[in-house]
């Protein structure tokens, strides 16, 4: 017989294997076994070393913050963990039993790892905290599951960074990118260098000529807070890998200390602009000595063996218009300004090594030489991850647009800023970080993945959460689990229990990958509603204002409804309804309105969902648009008896560092100082309507701007383009609306 323990109550052996939550990661091994594990509400930890101790603390909190439960630590209780010997790195064996449960590892790793899944096991049912009993053996397929934080462009809180430390715990992600430094800011203080934190930690947002400047945005991490960070990271099994930008993305520093650069000046307000600077770092000994002073600071306050160095988008024109820099060339004996950067990486990587750290750098620094020991994140595709591992270098994956979280994930109006062409949740459960063409010994070489968040466009904690998850989720399962075949219809449900969890942790996520879009079209005297969504699962719907329920009428085709409906309409797992539920009311109007969302761009080359530069606090209008090509499309409008046609528009900076590119931009000639907005029949057809820009140049905001419009058949296209003399300011739309 079994004894009772102290804060347990023992469930009957006779009763049948107990129903899981769904784990994420997905363990290696499970077998459910028969019973379960109920725990009182103090239940006590038995932690025997330093290691265990931590992961009962860890676990203590988690239980804490979801189920209310008071665990911890002590001699003797329900809950042992174990050191044994013998499993390999970062692996645990979780075993429950209704006596008890024992998680077992050899390292502190595998011993957290353990922890956490009980964690997700338990459950609070009947006022009681419930665990199933099970045996699961489980490892990951790559030791490198990360994500990378960009907080040079937009600065994140501490809180938040602690919040999205504790995600990755639950997930059992183990590596945080941090990307510190960027030609828009420096985050890290550096001692003998305070204009890298008193300077370039700031800066104004650009804004469109003439309208009034925004507060300046930035701040600095103080020393103490980054070792304070790195420790919560460390007792979270978390290794912090810093970034630190070189010779490229170099602005912050050369704007604080013009000596470090190629004596070019910067022009003001440079930045506070976006894309590819073409400002370096020289090469003399002083800014070497520079370099491994911040290096030096960078080792001390992040003791993880990895420094990444960027080395990426290093736009060399400087370098080869300066003879100093030509004359080096020559002197070193190398072929051009790629075996330059080379022989730049490879100091650097001399001085990381010499203090026994490895340097970590995107694929570019393969094409001029890098260190013996460098490790490669490739992100220009899976290529530089091939190129890497074929010379003996591991390589991260990491390949762009796939794994660039500032890509969105839907095209629901809960979206917030950023690059239009979307990486869906479903996208990246089908990713394989296995690149073909390796041999095994190279396929050793893979390290793992991680998905990189980018923050030009996302300047809230709010909207980098958003961005991250539950995509990060697909990070965890392919980093642990490996890959193999995953739909997101199958994958829903543990996806949306990871993603619950989280949410009590403070880490809220998107629900795109489940949201229903609704749009509305007229036809004829009545309007067509149209749903859809993204995870291939039904989608149910009301029209009498009711919830829907998994017995509502499924959605198959447009739904024809009087004007004052009003529709309801959720994604269905079985009768579970999910998140993203949609609640409209039909309206001609709606139906006769597209914002700059629901019309189609002209072209896609640098299609983004821009915010407006106006006003400085409250909402703000988006805009989304090709800054290539300012251009939209509404396809078979429905144009009988319309009469005239109103475009809601909004102007904004054109910041963006995209070089020679920049003079391709081509307007029409304007008519009139400010320009016009045009609507054609067609973007090659005629001229129907013609909107001056003179009211909306006055105006920071959103001017709505009206023109007759001649008739056209029902289901004509109109193509909206304007006229500019230049590309500062863009003009940009909000919303078209067809008046009758």
């Amino acid at each position: 017989m079994v004894p009772i323990l102290p804060a347990l109550a023992l469930a009957a052996a006779a009763l049948p294997a107990a129903a899981q939550p769904a784990l994420l990661p997905t363990p290696t091994r499970v077998v459910a076994e028969r019973g379960e594990l109920v725990l009182g509400e103090r239940p006590v930890l038995v932690a025997p070393d330093a290691g265990s101790r931590n992961a009962a603390l860890r676990l203590g909190e988690l239980l804490a913050r979801t189920t209310g439960s008071d665990a911890r630590v002590g001699t003797s209780g329900p809950i042992r963990f174990r050191r044994v010997p013998g499993l390999a790195a970062e692996a645990y064996r979780l075993t429950v039993t209704p006596a008890g449960a024992t998680i077992s590892a050899s390292d502190d790793a595998g011993l957290l790892h353990g922890a956490v899944t009980l964690w997700q096991l338990a459950e609070r049912r009947g006022g009681k905290l419930r665990i199933a009993a099970t045996r699961i053996d489980d490892a990951p397929r790559y030791p490198w599951r990360g994500l990378m934080l960009d907080s040079a462009r937009h600065m994140q809180s501490v809180a938040f960074i602690h919040r999205l430390l504790d995600a990755m715990m639950a997930s059992k992600l183990n590596r945080l990118h941090w990307h510190l430094v960027d030609d828009q800011g420096w985050r890290i203080p550096i001692p003998g260098w305070p204009r890298l934190t008193d300077v370039s930690a700031w800066r104004h947002p650009a804004t469109a000529p003439g309208a009034p400047a925004l507060p300046a945005v930035g701040g600095t991490y103080s020393s103490a807070e980054i070792r304070e960070i790195v420790a919560y990271a460390a007792a979270r099994g978390i290794t912090i890998v810093p970034e630190i930008e070189m010779p490229g993305h170099a602005l912050s520093a050369i704007r604080a200390y013009p000596a470090l650069g190629m004596g070019v000046p910067i022009p003001p307000g440079m930045e506070s602009h976006w894309g590819v600077f073409p400002w370096l770092y020289n090469t003399d000994d002083a800014t070497f000595r520079f370099l491994q002073d911040v290096l030096r600071e960078t080792m001390r306050l992040f003791p993880g063996r990895d420094i990444h160095v960027g080395g990426d988008e290093a736009v060399k024109d400087q370098w080869r218009a300066s003879p100093a820099m030509q004359a080096r060339i020559r002197k070193l004996g190398l072929k051009d300004e790629d075996a330059l950067q080379g022989w730049f990486m490879s100091r650097i990587g001399r001085f990381l090594a010499a203090h026994g750290r490895r340097l970590v750098g995107w694929d570019e620094i393969l094409d001029g030489g890098v260190p013996a020991d460098a490790a490669i994140t490739s992100w220009r595709g899976t290529d530089g991850a091939v190129r890497a591992a074929r010379a003996g270098h591991d390589a991260i994956l990491s390949p762009a647009p796939l794994l660039y979280l500032d890509h969105l994930q839907g095209a629901g109006p809960s979206e917030p800023p950023g690059r239009v062409q979307q990486s869906t949740l479903a996208d990246l459960l089908a990713f394989d970080p296995q690149p073909a063409g390796l041999t095994p010994a190279q396929r050793r070489h893979i390290l793992g993945l991680q998905a990189n968040l980018w923050t030009e466009h996302v300047r809230t904690d709010e909207r980098a959460a958003w961005m991250m998850f539950p995509r990060a989720l697909a990070i965890a399962e392919i980093g642990w689990s490996g890959a193999r075949p995953r739909s997101l219809p199958a994958f829903t449900g543990p996806l949306l229990d990871q993603a619950e969890r989280l949410r009590s942790l403070g880490m809220a996520g998107a629900y795109s990958a489940w949201a229903v879009d609704a749009r509305w079209d007229r036809r004829g005297p009545a309007i067509a509603a149209m749903l859809a969504g993204q995870s291939g699962l039904p989608i149910r719907y009301t029209l009498d204002g009711s919830a829907p329920t998994a017995a509502s009428p499924a959605y198959r085709e447009p739904l024809l409804v009087p004007a004052g409906t009003r529709l309801r309409a959720a994604t269905f797992l079985g009768a579970r309804a999910l998140p993203g539920v949609v609640d409209a009311t039909a309206s001609m109007r709606a139906a006769m309105t597209r914002t700059s969302r629901e019309l189609t761009l002209c072209s896609n080359a640098v299609a983004l969902d821009l915010e407006d530069d106006f006003p400085a606090s409250g909402p703000r209008a988006r805009f989304v648009l090709d800054v290539f090509n300012p251009c939209w499309r509404w396809d078979k409008a429905p144009l009988a008896g319309v009469r005239s046609i109103a475009i809601s528009v909004g102007q904004l900076p054109f910041n963006f560092e995209v070089g020679a590119d920049r003079d391709k931009i081509r307007f029409r000639p304007p008519a009139t100082r400010d320009g016009e907005f045009e609507v054609r029949a067609g973007c090659d057809g005629a001229v129907l309507a013609t909107l001056p820009l003179q009211r909306a140049a006055a105006n920071p905001g959103v001017t709505r701007l009206v023109a007759a419009l001649p008739p056209r058949a029902e289901g004509s296209d109109l193509c909206i383009t304007y006229t500019a003399r230049g590309v500062d300011p863009l003009w940009a739309i909000e919303r078209v609306e067809l008046l009758s």
